[in-house]
């Protein structure tokens, strides 16, 4: 089942990043073999590798889940990376840095939600996830440490929060 339903997502991914490039309707009939043959290997390379969070890949699924994921990247996560690229820029002019690397323990229990807090924390420029043990305790590289010992929110925000709604 894994399989087939990451197949199916990359053939969907696939068809829209090859839109409006054919004869017959949006594609043309290479296309459509080409992207057949790529989700089938991508299916059965991918769902073996991808569905190791048993559970964690049927949230995947659920269509609230990726709306909660469009709001929160649409909406906290460029906020927050608006935010530190200005606050990045001014520690860069001014000299004002005093990095070091922090733990924090968000409290995460799947692995979904442990890949997803974990992105978008090295995404925000200033922060980067160096690593995360057994017990899902993240050690992020910080450009501006104020509090040896912080809060999750200290560090990244509301991620936790939005991370949660989405994957645990």
């Amino acid at each position: 089942m894994r399989s087939v339903i990451t197949g199916v997502a990359a053939f969907i991914i696939y068809l829209l990043l090859t839109m409006e490039s054919g004869s017959i309707g949006l594609w043309s009939p290479e296309e459509l073999i080409t992207g057949a043959i790529l989700a089938l290997a991508v299916g059965l390379i991918g769902g073996r590798v991808l569905g190791k969070g048993g559970a964690d890949y049927k949230k995947l699924l659920n269509p609230r889940r990726w709306a909660t994921f469009l709001v929160y990247l649409v909406g906290p996560f460029f906020f927050a990376m608006f935010r530190a690229n200005l606050d990045v820029a001014y520690r860069v002019i001014t000299g004002k840095i005093k990095p070091g690397i922090v733990k924090i323990s968000p409290g995460l229990k799947s692995d979904l939600a442990v890949t997803l807090l974990g992105n978008s924390i090295t995404l925000t420029p200033g922060t980067l996830t160096v690593d995360i043990d057994k017990e899902n305790n993240f050690y992020i590289h910080w450009i501006n440490v104020r509090n040896p010992k912080p809060s999750p929110e200290e560090v990244c925000g509301r991620f936790p929060r939005w991370v949660r709604r989405i994957a645990d």
